[in-house]
């Protein structure tokens, strides 16, 4: 998705942009305002074909399909873009000497990218001390010699440390992680997956936005960006949902002061605030559960649209179904050991109330779009799948390009530019959510029936 340009301007180095202020509470109604605006002008145009697909599927049914393929996800993007349009971040400046830091690393079996990790770290223009905790979560291969060797051979810069903390045996990335902050020395706590690279500044800018942040943001989380992404078509899908849809999302997020996960891979935390919420708890989805018991605490989660770090994703479906699965599965696991959160009303509960709709959104997807559009493409049968669902077309193409041109603007201010990738943003745009919502709906299930969980 990126590659280097020449830097257009200092990072950061604007002053306070110009214009009416709103305050983010009206932004919110605002929002909320139009979303509902364009649900309402949907659900009108939606009554014939609703009417129509009663006499097959009954009332009730015609309500559910219409609903699940049309209404909500139409409700869910008119928010997205009425959120984007009404965005407008401050420009953080550096403020005092840098403090200092601690980066977690948990590691199991990453032999292959570990040297490589531990490079771009060191890489890193930040001017306070790092304390650098790799702990290797009981490697079958040479993920603990290659640590230590770069530890014995390289010439590190004199304000960062590294050490490597042995597990005796595999207990997860939760166990490894709590061991890790056993032994952070400093305030912040950053965490680091070990295939992850640290783009120029990361740590700086990262840190930045978490000092500047309203007084009770316990984390901020990083951008996390596809490095392998000209390896298949695979990975030129994940580029533009990282690109996209992930990014976005948590941008929209952080406007209604509520990042709703902080990523393992790559997010800051108040190490006070991290034990007193108990640390990572052993689930599969260590990091989604960790930010809601924040939330839950009264916290505020932010999220740093200019800390980038390049990723590997997974190169086959089979490795991608895995991950999304546990994604899907860590949100029920969130809902369950968090219930309470829904009844706490703040600025981003219409992101928690979306993400009770995710499981019914994939069943609607697969149950009832794909079927119809089957039914549309063989059987010229478009009482599910025909010109009303084309409607949803114009929305999708406004959204994701309000969000392309967002995206874009930010990364040439940071010295970076957007990849052409055509195929896989058409791909993205069409036909995503068909690779996606199998994953999901088993990872949904896989926890409501407490299937065995493994890291």
């Amino acid at each position: 998705m990126t590659e280097l340009a020449k830097p257009s301007g200092g990072e950061g180095a604007a002053g306070p942009r110009a214009g009416v202020y709103i305050p983010v509470r009206w932004k919110l109604v605002l929002a909320t305002v139009i979303a509902l605006a364009w649900c309402g002008f949907s659900t009108w145009l939606a009554l014939p074909w609703i009417r129509q697909l009663a006499q097959t599927f009954t009332v009730p049914g015609a309500w559910l399909i219409v609903t699940g393929i049309a209404l909500l996800p139409g409700l869910a993007n008119a928010f997205l873009f009425a959120g984007l349009l009404l965005d407008r971040r401050p420009r953080f400046h550096p403020m005092g000497p840098p403090p200092p830091l601690t980066i977690l690393m948990a590691a199991y079996n990453e032999q292959e990218s570990m040297a490589e990790s531990l490079e771009w770290i060191a890489r890193q223009r930040y001017g306070g001390a790092i304390q650098v905790l790799v702990v290797d979560d009981g490697s079958q291969d040479r993920t603990a010699g290659i640590v230590r060797e770069f530890i014995a051979a390289a010439e590190h810069p004199a304000n960062q440390s590294y050490r490597l903390i042995q597990m005796p045996r595999n207990g997860g990335k939760a166990r490894a992680l709590n061991a890790g902050l056993a032994e952070a020395q400093h305030d912040l706590v950053v965490t680091l997956d070990a295939d992850t690279l640290l783009f120029r500044d990361a740590i700086a800018n990262l840190v930045l936005n978490q000092l500047q942040s309203p007084p009770n943001t316990a984390a901020t989380a990083g951008t996390v960006l596809v490095r392998n992404s000209r390896k298949n078509l695979i990975t030129k899908l994940q580029e533009w949902d990282y690109f996209l849809g992930i990014a976005v999302v948590k941008r929209i997020q952080s406007l209604f002061q509520g990042t709703l996960v902080a990523q393992g891979a790559f997010s800051i935390y108040r190490k006070e605030v991290l034990r007193e919420i108990g640390g990572w708890q052993e689930t599969v989805g260590e990091d989604i559960v960790l930010t809601w018991a924040m939330l839950e605490a009264g916290y505020r989660v932010g999220y740093a649209e200019n800390a980038f770090v390049f990723t590997n994703v997974p190169e086959t479906y089979g490795a991608f179904y895995r991950q999304r699965k546990r994604w899907s599965r860590g949100l029920i696991e969130a809902f369950k050991r968090y219930p309470a959160i829904l009844g706490h009303l703040r600025l981003n509960t219409p992101f928690v109330y979306l993400n009770i709709a995710f499981p019914y959104l994939d069943f609607a997807y697969i149950f009832f779009f794909v079927p119809g559009l089957v039914a549309a493409l063989a059987f010229q049968y478009y009482a599910i799948v025909g010109v009303m669902t084309l409607l949803l077309i114009p929305l999708a193409v406004a959204v994701n390009s309000m969000m392309f041109f967002r995206q874009r603007a930010i990364f040439r201010r940071h010295g970076l530019r957007v990849r052409r990738n055509l195929l896989g943003v058409a791909v993205f745009t069409l036909g995503y959510q068909l690779i996606l919502s199998p994953s999901s709906l088993v990872g949904y299930a896989s926890e409501l029936f407490n299937r065995r969980k493994s890291w």
